[in-house]
């Protein structure tokens, strides 16, 4: 085996420091505290099943009825074509706005309805695209925008108000930071899911190179970074206030919870630290960490690849199989939990 190169020493090392300071700070994982009431869970279990044994029972729905003729009949007897979209006749009278009502719907894009599309995401699917309802400089969670959520691009997160940013990754005011964007960053920030370390902004040099002009934030570290830049004192100040922080995980993260694509809102986080090390790099610039802790009472987190998984171990129960792939099973689900 060839020997560790200075740099993946180095990611190792600051991997395992990162990695005790969450447990130092009770952060190694899933604590009980941090996960949604049992009882409200159970509950929501209940009425799934409720509601899908439900649709099972239900009779097949009548026949859709006859598109009507391309003219309708007026009241003395003589015709006028019917033009655009059909009109109910409880809007008579109003003004209806159709085309707006069209795009304003949340549903599935064709690629995904159709089935040429699968994704593992489980939450609903935010907004890509139209008006901004609410204001995303406020701290904690966005009215209807519930976690799970997830969006094909940065551009939705900030249309529903989840991530303002189209592309940093820190926003925040004068009380700290409102949200922040898990999207792959440095090599040692550790995600476990209920707690994860984030790297601060800024000590990388913006012009560019060459071969790599546009790829500045690639670029290596070349400066201390400092808490006087805008974004690290939000997140600081967060650290202070405790004010909840937006989190949205990204397909690119190098982490088992991040999506299999696009953008997922998972909930709000507390800072619980800040401090200042070492950065991957051989010239000792320093970068701004920090420790999040996620909040309680929230709807746990999905794992990468946790669907296929469970489903594999359904059918060899199903096949009678060796009790073993039972117990792998079994252990990846309490592993995620």
């Amino acid at each position: 085996m060839a020997p560790l190169s200075e740099y993946e020493r180095q990611r190792e090392e600051n991997i395992r420091k990162n990695k005790e300071l969450l447990r130092s700070l009770g952060l190694d994982g899933p604590l009980s505290s941090m996960l949604e009431p049992k009882e409200a869970a159970r509950k929501k279990e209940s009425k799934s099943r409720k509601r899908k044994a439900e649709q099972a029972e239900a009779p097949e729905e009548p026949p859709a009825k006859a598109r009507r003729a391309d003219s309708e009949k007026l009241k003395d007897g003589e015709s006028a074509p019917v033009e655009g979209v059909r009109r109910s006749s409880r809007n008579t009278g109003k003004v209806v706005d159709y085309k707006n009502e069209i795009k304003s719907a949340h549903s599935l894009p064709y690629a995904y309805s159709s089935g040429v599309k699968t994704t593992e995401n489980e939450g609903p699917l935010g907004r890509e695209g139209g008006k901004r309802v609410h204001d995303p400089k406020k701290y904690g969670s966005i009215p209807g925008v519930d976690v799970g959520t997830w969006w094909e691009t940065r551009e939705g997160c900030s249309t529903d108000a989840i991530h303002a940013p189209w592309v940093g990754g820190i926003s925040g005011g004068k009380d700290g930071a409102y949200s922040v964007a898990l999207s792959g960053g440095y090599d040692d920030d550790v995600d476990l899911g209920y707690a994860f370390t984030y790297t601060g902004s800024g000590g990388r040099d913006l012009k560019g190179t060459k071969n790599n002009p546009k790829n500045l934030r690639t670029a290596p570290q070349s400066s201390d970074q400092s808490f006087d830049n805008n974004f690290n004192r939000m997140l600081l100040r967060s650290s202070q206030t405790k004010k909840p922080v937006r989190v949205i995980r990204g397909y690119k993260l190098r982490s088992r919870y991040a999506p299999s694509e696009g953008y997922r809102y998972d909930g709000l986080y507390a800072v619980e630290r800040a401090w200042m090390e070492k950065g991957l790099n051989d010239k000792g610039y320093l970068v701004c960490k920090y420790a999040f802790k996620r909040l309680p009472n929230q709807p746990l987190i999905p794992v990468r690849g946790e669907v296929e998984a469970n489903e594999a171990a359904d059918e060899d129960a199903n096949e009678n199989e060796e009790s073993q792939s039972d117990e792998a099973s079994n252990s990846l689900v309490a592993e995620s939990l």
